[in-house]
């Protein structure tokens, strides 16, 4: 990738490196907080990979998912056990963590436990949370909301920049095109690296039904292969991938999170195609 395409750098946590020319980061790990089980198991797997593979990984999972289709859907645990449990995540696996916040009011004591503060993109425009969230030491990233153009995030990010945080990342996930569709426009992801922080894919989300079961979200996740790949290839900081054990049986997001036992493979041609890149094609 030519250096002009470079985005801003910084560390998360002690050991990972995100931005610049580094290879691309992988943030993963189940939509929401199922159980302390399924998380240790999913984390404990996720560092085997990536290990194996050399890629630096941060984990990911929601203590709520305040944005479900149906009052009736999962939510998680609530922010007491979540944080308890991302808390041993990090203390057995040394890895940095990301969850999401909703309300201003969670950012300090949220970011207490873990390194990302997440900015979910139906809030993207929040300024109190984005002015909450830019107060702590932590980084913040915000998903690029479904109804936003790529362009539309100077401004989204300036709230966070201009409260005294620049370790900022930002994330595409997919625009809305019709009813319960999303699609990819992959020159979004140029028009994001303009602004000059770290752009991260959300392979997973991109490919959401929203409320395309009716009382819950839809999704193809066959296709969080071919996207990671494009997206790969236009250029990324890192990459989001949601996955579970059996995301047939997930609480949350089933229909567009990648089976765990599938995710090497995934990751060996994105890791592949991300080297190509950076290496300037040789």
């Amino acid at each position: 990738m030519a250096d002009k395409q470079a985005t801003a750098q910084f560390k998360i946590g002690e050991k990972v490196t995100i931005g610049g020319n580094q290879p691309f980061v992988l943030i993963a790990g189940p939509c929401v907080i199922e159980s302390e089980q399924l998380v240790m198991e999913t984390a404990e797997k996720l560092k085997e990979i990536t290990t194996k593979l050399e890629i630096p990984l941060i984990f990911k999972a929601s203590f709520d998912k305040a944005n479900r289709t149906a009052l009736g859907s999962f939510r998680g645990g609530g922010q007491e056990d979540g944080l308890r449990i991302l808390a041993k995540v990090k203390q057995e696996f040394k890895l940095p963590l990301l969850t999401d916040i909703h309300h201003p009011e969670q950012a300090g004591p949220v970011g207490e436990v873990v390194d990302v503060l997440q900015i979910p993109a139906f809030l993207c425009r929040q300024t109190d949370l984005l002015v909450a969230a830019a107060a702590t030491p932590k980084v913040v990233n915000i998903k690029k909301g479904q109804f936003l153009a790529p362009w539309d995030m100077k401004n989204v990010v300036g709230k966070v920049s201009q409260s005294g945080n620049e370790r900022i990342l930002v994330t595409e996930r997919g625009t809305s095109f019709g009813y319960n569709n999303l699609v990819v426009d992959l020159t979004g992801l140029v028009e994001l690296r303009k602004i000059g922080y770290p752009v991260v894919f959300d392979g997973t989300h991109s490919v959401q039904k929203p409320g395309g079961q009716g009382t819950s979200t839809g999704g193809n996740r066959e296709y969080v292969e071919y996207l990671s790949r494009a997206a790969a290839a236009v250029g990324i900081d890192a990459l989001f991938l949601e996955t579970h054990p059996d995301p047939d049986r997930a609480l949350s997001d089933g229909p567009n999170m990648v089976k765990l036992d599938a995710l090497e493979e995934l990751l060996k041609m994105v890791k592949g195609i991300d080297l190509y890149i950076k290496d300037g094609g040789q």
